[in-house]
């Protein structure tokens, strides 16, 4: 368990992501919101323009896009978002989408994900879910580090949010296997895989980069209904089904579910603070790595903020990526 004081916020499981922003005024502040065409990301980029952000919405489909940018510059009265093409389990999408961003960048929403029910692999023949969750989002904020630098020193510091997951609790990183090449596919396993990669990726981005004003922070937007569960198997709907009903998790609506992130994105006690996960809108206490996920739902296991862990991820990542 942490022996520090954990950081707390005035908000709860219950806020949603307008009343964290209330009377909260982000004209200047520049956003990226990736996976923004649907679910938690709409409400984060939502959100983000009402309180005057200039938001750019990261999707693999820009049509359906387009339709939030339009429907988000209504709504709030303020600017429409922008709308850029972004596939993460694609390399060169990245590259195009970090090559066509100009300016300072000061909010990096790593929201974005993907669920397989079954063992699927992108062109270099990675794991998708990895490649996605994980390797996508690492390019991207590599690739927009400079960016979130200049972000940074005109706005006092840049944050990344990376969005993970309860599911991180079922599974570490097999650096033996990252790819399940040799052992049997299970994607919850390969999720939860990827979802731990994400906090880890929060861990060691803040130890590399806080000197530069950037620092990136975990959040577990908690258990909700979107359209990431589409693939689900039968397996797994039943897994998530029996997990709600042993009381592991409430479901939330999407705008409770927004609000984690939104409080790492804007709230002042992490505005300097990273390499933490956040549940319900508060730091998360941390438990042993054999704890059992109905024991203690709303922990972060060690294996999840472990630095050595994350550092050695970070070189594994590079060099997959030779970012």
């Amino acid at each position: 368990m942490n022996t520090r004081t954990l950081i707390t916020t005035p908000f709860t499981a219950s806020s949603n992501a307008d009343e964290v922003l209330r009377g909260a005024d982000l004209s200047g502040i520049r956003a990226i919101v990736t996976g923004a065409s649907s679910g938690l990301g709409i409400e984060t980029a939502r959100v983000l323009a009402s309180a005057g952000a200039e938001v750019t919405l990261a999707v693999r489909n820009t049509t359906a896009g387009e339709t939030v940018a339009e429907t988000i510059g209504k709504s709030t009265g303020g600017i429409r978002p922008r709308v850029v093409r972004l596939d993460l389990a694609d390399r060169a999408s990245v590259t195009r989408f970090v090559d066509v961003w100009t300016g300072p960048l000061h909010l990096l929403i790593n929201n974005a994900g993907v669920i397989t029910g079954a063992l699927e692999r992108t062109r270099e023949g990675w794991e998708l879910q990895f490649a996605t969750n994980h390797l996508g989002h690492f390019a991207l904020a590599a690739g927009l580090h400079d960016a979130l630098a200049r972000g940074a020193s005109d706005r006092d510091g840049a944050r990344i949010v990376s969005v993970s997951s309860t599911a991180h609790m079922r599974s570490g990183i097999d650096f033996d296997d990252l790819h399940f090449e040799r052992r049997d596919y299970d994607p919850q396993i390969a999720y939860s895989q990827s979802k731990t990669a994400n906090s880890l990726f929060a861990v060691e981005a803040t130890r590399l980069w806080a000197s530069d004003g950037i620092v990136a922070n975990a959040v577990n937007p908690g258990g909700i209904a979107t359209g990431l569960q589409r693939n689900f198997t039968p397996e797994q709907k039943s897994s998530l089904d029996a997990a709600e009903a042993a009381g592991v998790f409430t479901y939330k609506t999407v705008e409770q579910g927004a609000a984690t992130s939104i409080v790492a994105a804007v709230a002042p006690e992490f505005a300097h603070s990273g390499g933490h996960y956040l549940d319900d809108a508060q730091e998360a206490y941390t438990v042993p790595n054999d704890t059992d996920l109905a024991q203690h739902p709303h922990g972060v296991k060690e294996w999840a903020l472990d630095p050595a862990i994350a550092k050695r991820l970070w070189t594994v990542s590079t060099d997959l990526l030779s970012v």
